[in-house]
């Protein structure tokens, strides 16, 4: 019997599309083999969506129409493990179920998908699922959170200096004066918990960094600033595995047309220049797919294994599963590397970085749905509740006083 794979893409983060590019290029590329991979669509309103219209990249073009096609659905724990899929409304007559799934594939990217929001709905419904876990992928979604702890473990990262939105609104002043006094100009402003280069912007003066700060408070409340470095060269690496074995890939330059690396240069880049990789099938090609990079990235042996070194090392130190993609930085002038980002579910999946190295899309979907069976396995063995009833041991007491012995006589 095939194993289901539901593979849940869109959501209602600012990367919406590339998710639905790169989850119907996880699809297409499954051993059919081995696995029946279940489209689960998350629509911008949160409303989940199944049937076999989603795996049109074509039929995205009219949204409304292909809704309309699809069938409503809503997750219910399923008694022998895994998710019944719900129809909504719960008809009256006939099949109450739209599928059921077996193993979880998220191919969301940012937030409400990428941070372990979703990841812990898994959890709770007790379903195997690929990628990081709860915690390594909020840790990895969020920026500062990232580059504390990586910095704990000696890790390269840039200074920096982030702040909430409210703290801007008080004391703005302040903010701008730490910046000044730690960084100086120019500086990159970031949304810490957002991906795709979205709401990044450059400051130069004071006034630049105002506004840039003004513009990238429109998508998150928590941002980082970091001094923005002249000379750049950005490397990717992917890493597959888990904290207990992981595998770096080939490595990659992304080419920019700007000054840092945009969302156009991420998803629409040109047809010239840079390596490109064949895999999204069936109409699927672009997200990540289609940036303008070379392959492999143009940088020395040894500057290769300290980065592939360097990118095993930080998925560990995050406790990263599945495959993730880690973007650095080198300043060419001081000839300094520094971990950038960590991509917990990249675009595209990073498949272009392993078909270089012998390992393509079929064979990278399926280490991931093993290494997501593998860490239920696991953690099956692991102690998450004591067969006791504290209530029984109080002698009563209907809930009255809350202290630890129970209401006082």
């Amino acid at each position: 019997m095939k194993t289901r794979v539901g593979v849940f893409f869109g959501g209602i983060s600012v990367e919406h599309e590339v998710s639905v590019i790169s989850g119907l290029q996880a699809i297409h590329a499954m051993d059919t083999d081995r696995y029946e991979p279940v489209p689960i669509y998350i629509s911008k309103d949160r409303t989940w969506y199944t049937g076999e219209s989603l795996l049109d990249i074509e039929a995205y073009k009219d949204l409304k129409n292909l809704l309309q096609e699809s069938t409503v659905v809503t997750p219910i724990a399923a008694e022998n493990g895994g998710i019944i899929l719900q129809k909504l409304p719960v008809p009256r007559f006939g099949k109450r179920e739209a599928g059921q799934i077996d193993v979880a594939f998220p191919v969301l990217h940012g937030t409400f998908g990428e941070d372990g929001v979703l990841q812990g709905l898994f959890e709770l419904m007790n379903i195997p699922y690929t990628g990081c876990d709860v915690g390594a992928s909020a840790a990895g979604m969020d920026k500062i959170t990232m580059k504390q702890v990586l910095r704990n473990e000696g890790l390269p990262v840039l200074d920096d200096v982030w702040f909430y939105g409210r703290e801007w609104d008080e004391d703005m002043e302040a903010v701008v004066t730490q910046v000044e006094e730690k960084l100086g100009y120019p500086a990159i402003v970031k949304p810490a918990n957002l991906g795709s280069s979205v709401g990044i912007g450059i400051a130069r003066n004071r006034t630049s960094l105002e506004t840039a700060v003004e513009e990238a408070l429109e998508y998150a409340s928590k941002l980082v600033i970091e001094p923005l470095i002249g000379e750049l060269k950005e490397i990717n690496c992917s890493v597959l595995g888990d904290t207990e074995h992981a595998e770096a890939s080939v490595l990659e330059e992304v080419l920019k047309t700007e000054e840092i690396l945009s969302y156009a240069d991420k998803y629409q880049g040109s047809s010239n220049g840079g390596s490109k990789s064949s895999g999204g099938s069936k109409g699927t090609s672009g997200g990540m797919e289609s940036t303008d990079r070379i392959i492999p990235a143009p940088v020395s042996d040894e500057r290769t294994e300290e980065i592939q070194s360097l990118g095993v090392r930080t998925f560990k130190a995050l406790g990263c599963g599945g495959v993730s993609r880690i973007d650095f930085m080198i300043d060419e002038t001081t000839d300094s590397v520094y971990v950038n980002e960590i991509n917990t579910i990249p675009g595209s999946l990073s498949f272009y970085l392993w078909e270089p190295a012998g390992k393509d899309f079929q064979t990278l979907t399926h280490d991931m749905i093993q290494l997501a069976l593998k860490r239920q396995r696991d953690r099956e063995r692991l102690t998450f509740s004591i067969d006791s009833n504290l209530f029984s041991l109080q002698g009563g007491g209907g809930g009255k006083g809350g202290s630890k012995g129970g209401s006082k006589k």
